[in-house]
């Protein structure tokens, strides 16, 4: 039988880094691309961003520790 090595917590801390930046770019975008009513960014624009950058946030906490299995 094969077994796949499990993922790290730096790995995991990547998936979450990677999945906050997504998160953050797709709300400023939607901004950008002007849809929705609002000039500025509307009310779930700031909520995606703010999941965003607390996702982002959460996996850089996940880098200090390093190689042991998440």
């Amino acid at each position: 039988m094969f077994t796949d090595p499990p993922l790290t917590k730096r790995q995991v801390g990547w998936l979450f880094v990677l999945a906050g930046a997504g998160l953050a770019l797709l709300a400023l975008g939607a901004d950008v691309l002007k849809t929705g009513r609002f000039e500025a960014p509307g009310p779930l624009q700031q909520q995606a961003l703010g999941a965003g950058v607390l996702l982002l946030l959460f996996g850089l906490s996940l880098f200090p520790l390093g190689h042991h299995p998440a």
